[in-house]
This record gives structure tokens, C-alpha cells and sequence, in this order.
């Protein structure tokens, strides 16, 4: 297992840091675009994939998607691949960026960043896949109980292909985003701006913030509000009950650390 070494004993110039911070947006940027080319080269594919909620949403053998201007699906493909590119190159940028900054963190800092940068890729894939599977399934069902006629009119859906991916991003991004709550929350505890006891004392406001970001991030259907502002609720409860068992084993580790000094000074006193 790797040793994480305390700050880095050189202090390099302001100068060698920039052309450091240069060579690392470089190889990122390297990344996004190898990672849009393989998948501007399977934009149709990873769209079919996409489309897939929405078709089940349709009755079997109806609905389209169709396009408006001539060149809006090839948008739309150059889109998705930007979309998907940077989900695939995340990894790669993540780790440029965290060999930038680790030079310059103790290992008491690493140790507690690390699990951070961990944690935000697999509790943003969390959401991107509620959203995917079960929300936008939900969602799209709803919008889609309106056609029927209106004043002796039918009324048809026949979203466009533009229109309909975005939807889809803002979906992902909604819930994927929102489900980095605890990481921010535990960030904010770790670095002592806010303790677990004001966090649970706010616990009435962060209802009503929960719902009103819920109600904002999402479209205006209520079952989609509901199914992400319950999840948020209960990584917020479980982020509390993170923060309770840091409390502890930092206590722990405390009450050790004083009877250890205590022995020690009772070792070396000469009158016992």
C-alpha cells in the first residue's frame, strides 16, 4: 500500500506551477476529445440509447421524434458526444486535477479529500441512473396522458429531436448534480464551517430548500419533483449520521491521545 507523503518539501516558482497547470489542462482537454471522436463515432447508438425512455412511453409501434431544421440532428449528434465524451474522460481529467492540487495538501488533507473525489463520480452515476430509469419513464408516461383532442383537435406529441435531448440533459444533470448533496455537506463539516448539531438544527429549512430546488431543477411534473427531493432527504439524514460516526471515532481518537500524554507523564515523573 502507498505511503501519501506530507506537502511537498520544494517550493516551486510561480512560473513552473503555470506551465504545470498548462500541461494538465492540455492532457485534459487531450481526453475530451478523444472521448468525443469514439463517441461522436457511436452518437447514433448511445442516442438510440437515450430515446429508449421515451419510446417505452409511447404506445407500442406509435411515436417519432422528428427535427424542424435540416441541420438539427447533426447538432444533436455532435451533442451527445460531447454529452457521453466527458462522462468517459471524467477519470482522466479527475486525476489531472487532483495531481495538480496534491502536491500542495498535507497528508492529513489528502486523506480527507481523497474519499471526496471518490465519491462524486458513483454518487453522480447514482443519479443520472434514477433519473434515467425510473424518473424520466415516469415523466415521460405524464406528459404524454395529454394528447387527446381539444376544441375538435387532436392533440399529438411530436417532440423534436433537439428539444428532446435537452430535456433528457437536464434530467441527468438534475439529478446527478443534486445527488452530490452529502459530498458537499461532509465538505463542509470537514473543513468545521458548519457542525452536524446546525445542520440538524436547520434540518426544517433544508426541507423547504430541498422541495423549492427540486421544484426548480426538474420539469413541472410532480412526480419527478417528488422522486428527487425524497432521495436528497435521505442523503441528507445520511450524511448526519456521517457526521455523527466522524464525531465519534475523532472523539475516540482524542480521548486516546490524552491518556496516552497522561501515561506518558506519569512514566516520567520521578516521585511515582
Amino acid at each position: 500500500m502507498g505511503i501519501i507523503r506530507d506537502i511537498d518539501d520544494t517550493q516551486a516558482p510561480l512560473l513552473d506551477h503555470l506551465v504545470e497547470l498548462r500541461g494538465r489542462l492540455v492532457r485534459s482537454v487531450i481526453a475530451l476529445a478523444i472521448g468525443f471522436g469514439v463517441c461522436l463515432y457511436f452518437a447514433e447508438p448511445i442516442l438510440g440509447f437515450l430515446v429508449q425512455p421515451l419510446k417505452d412511453a409511447f404506445p407500442e409501434g406509435q411515436g417519432q421524434l422528428i427535427f424542424t431544421k435540416l441541420y438539427e440532428v447533426f447538432f444533436v449528434e455532435l451533442k451527445v458526444a460531447l454529452f457521453a465524451g466527458f462522462f468517459i474522460s471524467f477519470p482522466i481529467i479527475a486525476n489531472q486535477l487532483w495531481a495538480f492540487i496534491a502536491p500542495g495538501l498535507y497528508a492529513r488533507e489528502k486523506k480527507a479529500f481523497l474519499p471526496f473525489l471518490i465519491a462524486t463520480p458513483i454518487l453522480f452515476t447514482g443519479g443520472a441512473a434514477l433519473a434515467y430509469y425510473v424518473v424520466m419513464p415516469t415523466a415521460f408516461r405524464w406528459f404524454l396522458g395529454f394528447e387527446g383532442t381539444a376544441g375538435g383537435l387532436e392533440v399529438e406529441a411530436l417532440p423534436s429531436a433537439g428539444d428532446y435531448l435537452s430535456l433528457v440533459m437536464q434530467f441527468i444533470l438534475a439529478f446527478g448534480g443534486s445527488f452530490l448533496l452529502p459530498v458537499l455537506l461532509l465538505l463542509l463539516n470537514r473543513a468545521g464551517i458548519v457542525t452536524r448539531a446546525q445542520f440538524a438544527g436547520a434540518r426544517r429549512y433544508v426541507i423547504v430548500g430541498v422541495v423549492t430546488l427540486a421544484a426548480i431543477v426538474t420539469p413541472p411534473d410532480p412526480g419527478s419533483q417528488v422522486i428527487l427531493a425524497i432521495p436528497l432527504l435521505l442523503l441528507f439524514e445520511g450524511s448526519l449520521v456521517l457526521m455523527r460516526l466522524q464525531e465519534r471515532k475523532a472523539n475516540k481518537a482524542a480521548q486516546k491521545a490524552k491518556e496516552d500524554s497522561a501515561a506518558a507523564e506519569a512514566l516520567a515523573d520521578p516521585t511515582d
